[in-house]
Order: structure tokens, then C-alpha cells, then sequence
């Protein structure tokens, strides 16, 4: 490690997510320790694939401004770097430039002047197609091999990078990164790695961080500072009310990764099956014994693209013939939807379609069977979810079904019930349906094959601007 950093390396993470709400008393008292770093995750593939396919971002606007502010604020007054990765969360170019536009837009209010590196980590479908021709794509299960029709079905694709771009950007002298699709972990990583801490140390840390204060016991702050030395490294929160202990540590190895002990990432496999968890104080965690393991430089591709439409529907019911038998009345229901559907709809107009029935406080989640003799629910939410080509036979569907998914009996010789419709007019078009398309991972021989770097240098934007006007 570089000598100015014998105390080890101090990277302040302020968020578990860009916009989640970072806390300025939080930033107070981390940058009050000598942070050398701010780095934060800004996103993931965990709410679906609608973002990656359209460029949209899950947060607000205003909730990442905000955010954005008080981290621009401490970079500009301390001088250190603002890492922030999976940009919009997607990370695609379109998400990627939304961050940058609110990055801008609070440089100009501030009147400050950062070098920006935007990394831009979407892909070109004819590069896509190339690599897969050379086999250097491979599928992650359950998905098989790659296709053109599959990669032509994705609106945008991206491939998801580890530590070397930011680590470059940081050499060439980047006071705020912006990166595109990025593995939560390296993000954090980044800057230990650049000041020459060991790998292992480096990467476990930014495991540990990547959520903020879900590695700490009471969760309700924000942030966490992290400290990467020669032997290893210490996570404790940026509120003084609230500790980590090992267990809170050590249990952030099962977010998200199915071996507790292995993590694989872009270049190598994070291995802390050796790694100790020790109190070093009241709020702090003392990790050492983490080790990384090289191996041939792999990168995650996501695609995702649009395909059917869908209308929605839902009714609360709480007509005992039904909660004495949900699963038949679910199957009875369904059938008669279909065959409602195809007499009051010409084939040649319904083309391919689905209707499902998702049982809300019965089984909606899963979909699975209830085990026998589970008791009956005091009520259930039934979800009428109609998927087709186009909108309109979406909601053509929905209208022929909505007598019968309002009323359809239980108990045929019984009058007919009432459920309870939750709006009115009852049938609410949801839109396209998005999906992920690719699961696959690349193989590259640099990661410059798949990333680019753009920068933004607004000193010498606004000593050009000065210039002209002079």
C-alpha cells in the first residue's frame, strides 16, 4: 500500500442505494476522520428489468438530486472523489446520462468544477453478436446458448464491470465517476485497490458495504466507513448510535450469493472461507484472512427488452364458499375466463394470449400448492392479470372477463356473490411487459474491449466559456 495510507485506506459509503437518503450528519462524521473516498452503488437488477429496457430510473429525481448534493458539497470541500456506480439504476447509456444531467445541473448551482468520467458499460448488439460467434459467450443457468433472436429481442444491453475502469478513471484524475453497469462490489472496491491494498481485503470490504448499514445491527442509518489496510480491514456505521458486530459483518457474505464463502466477480473469485471477524471496539469490525482469487477476466451481460401487454384487475373476496376451497374455485374461475374470452373474442383478433389468477393471502406469491388442511384466510385478494400482443386485446380481455371475475360463484346453485373491485372503471392497463433477456457472461481478454470512458472536464469548460466572453 502506497505509505500515506498506513492507516489503511478510508472509503465512506453513504448509502446503500444513490438515493435511498444519504444523511448529512452521517456525512459529518465520516468526512470528520479523514475519508479518503466516497463510493455508492446507484442501482441493481433487483427491481426488474423495465429500467435496463427503457432507461428509466426506480428513484426520483429529486430524491437522487438531493442525495447528490450533499456528496458533491463534501467532494468539493474536501477533495476527495465521489465513486458511484450502476448509474440510474441500470446503468445503461440512458440511465448513465440522467446521473450526469443532475450531476451538471448541481455543478452549476454549486459553482463547482469537477472532472467527470462517465463509464459507459452498453454494448452494441453487433459487437454482442461477434463475441457469441467467437464462443466467448457462455450462459448462466437456467438459460442455454445464445441466439441472435435473442440478442436482436433486447432494447439495451450491458456488460457489468469490476474494478479496472474505475481504477483508471481514478489515474487520470477523476473527482466524480460515473459508472454504467457495475458489480455492486466493485464500486467500492475501486479506490482501496488503486492506493495498492491488497485484493482480498479490498473486495470482502466492499461486500460488506455495498448495502451501507445493512451490515450493521440496527439498520436504521444510512452509511458506513470502511478502512482497507495491508492485513485486512474494519466497517463500522457513520451513526455513533448504531455498532456492527461479526455476526452483522460476517452475514452480508449471504446477500445476494449462493456460497457464503465464495463470490465471483469480474477478473477473480473473492474466497473468505479463512477470513476472521473480530470486535475491535464497541461499533467496530475487524476483518482479516480475506483472499482474492485471479482468474480469466469474465463480465456479466444483462439484456432486456419489451414483449407483451397487460391489463390488470383486482377484487377482494371474502365469500366463505370460496376461502373453504381457493385452489378449486382458482381453477374453476381460470377455465371459465378462457372460455369466456375465446366465444366473446374473434380468434383471428385474440391471437396468443394468457390470463392468470394470482391468490393473494393464499398463494399469490409463489403461485405453489397450500399444503392440506392449511386454514382458510379471512379474505383474499384475487388478481386478474390478462397478457397479449397489443394493449387493446389486453384490455378487450379484461372487459369480456369482468362480469364473470366479479361475480363467478363458488357454489353454482348459490345466487350469485359481489366481490369487492379495488377501482373503478375496474380494469387498469399496466403497459409492456419487460424482461431480461440475457444471462450469459463474456470472456475478454481486456475489459477496455467493452468499456468506454468519456470525460467532462468543466474547468476547462467554463475557462473556454470565460475566454470567449473575456
Amino acid at each position: 500500500m502506497d505509505r500515506e495510507f498506513a492507516d489503511g485506506v478510508k472509503v465512506l459509503v453513504p448509502t446503500g442505494s444513490l438515493g435511498a437518503g444519504v444523511r448529512e450528519e452521517e456525512i459529518a462524521y465520516g468526512m470528520a476522520r479523514g475519508v479518503h473516498a466516497i463510493a455508492s452503488d446507484a442501482g441493481s437488477t433487483d427491481s426488474g428489468a423495465a429500467y435496463l429496457a427503457t432507461g428509466k430510473s426506480k428513484n426520483n429525481r429529486g430524491a437522487v438530486k438531493r442525495d447528490l448534493r450533499i456528496l458533491m458539497q463534501a467532494q468539493a470541500e474536501y477533495g476527495v472523489p465521489i465513486i458511484i456506480g450502476t448509474a440510474g439504476q441500470a446503468g445503461g447509456d440512458l440511465n448513465l446520462d440522467w446521473t450526469r444531467d443532475i450531476v451538471l445541473e448541481l455543478a452549476e448551482e454549486l459553482g463547482t468544477s469537477p472532472k467527470i468520467a462517465l463509464l459507459r458499460s452498453e454494448q452494441d448488439k453487433a459487437v454482442v453478436k461477434q463475441l457469441n460467434g467467437d464462443g466467448r459467450v457462455k450462459p448462466l443457468p437456467p438459460l442455454g446458448p445464445l441466439d441472435d433472436a435473442t440478442i436482436d429481442g433486447c432494447d439495451h444491453i450491458v456488460a457489468a464491470m469490476g474494478v479496472e475502469p474505475y481504477v483508471a478513471a481514478l489515474e487520470g484524475g477523476a473527482d466524480i465517476i460515473l459508472g454504467g453497469r457495475s458489480t455492486d462490489t466493485a464500486v467500492l472496491a475501486a479506490f482501496p485497490i488503486w492506493k495498492r491494498a491488497p485484493w482480498g481485503p479490498a473486495w470482502h470490504a466492499g461486500k460488506t458495504g455495498e448495502c451501507g448499514a445493512q451490515c450493521t445491527e440496527e439498520r436504521e442509518s444510512s452509511g458506513v466507513l470502511l478502512t482497507v489496510t495491508a492485513d485486512g480491514f474494519e466497517v463500522a456505521p457513520l451513526s455513533d448510535t448504531n455498532f456492527c458486530t461479526p455476526h452483522s459483518v460476517s452475514a452480508h457474505m449471504l446477500y445476494e450469493n449462493t456460497d457464503p464463502f465464495r463470490l465471483v466477480e469480474p477478473g477473480g473469485i473473492l474466497d473468505v472461507t479463512r477470513a476472521r471477524y473480530a470486535q475491535s471496539d464497541a461499533r467496530t469490525v475487524r476483518v482479516t484472512g480475506s483472499e482474492w482469487e485471479p482468474r480469466p477476466y469474465t463480465m456479466k451481460l444483462e439484456g432486456a427488452g419489451g414483449g407483451k401487454f397487460q391489463t390488470l384487475m383486482l377484487v377482494g373476496i371474502q365469500d366463505p364458499d370460496v376461502l373453504r376451497d381457493v385452489d378449486g374455485f382458482h381453477e374453476r374461475l381460470l377455465k371459465a375466463l378462457y372460455a369466456r374470452t375465446r366465444s366473446a373474442i374473434p380468434a383471428e383478433e385474440l391471437g396468443e394470449f394468457h390470463i392468470s389468477l394470482r391468490m393473494y393471502g393464499w398463494n399469490g406469491t409463489t403461485g405453489r400448492p397450500v399444503p392440506e388442511g392449511t386454514p382458510a384466510p379471512p379474505e383474499i385478494g384475487m388478481l386478474f392479470v390478462a397478457t397479449a400482443d397489443t394493449q387493446d386485446i389486453a384490455n378487450s380481455i379484461a372487459h369480456a372477463c369482468n362480469p364473470y371475475f366479479f361475480h363467478y360463484p363458488a357454489v353454482m346453485d348459490k345466487e350469485l356473490p359481489s366481490y369487492g373491485f379495488a377501482f373503478t372503471p375496474a380494469d387498469v392497463p399496466r403497459g409492456q411487459v419487460y424482461e431480461f433477456k440475457l444471462n450469459h457472461i463474456v470472456e475478454v481478454d481486456d475489459w477496455r474491449e467493452l468499456i468506454r470512458t468519456e470525460w467532462i472536464d468543466l474547468a476547462e469548460t467554463r475557462n473556454v466559456r470565460e475566454a470567449v466572453n473575456g
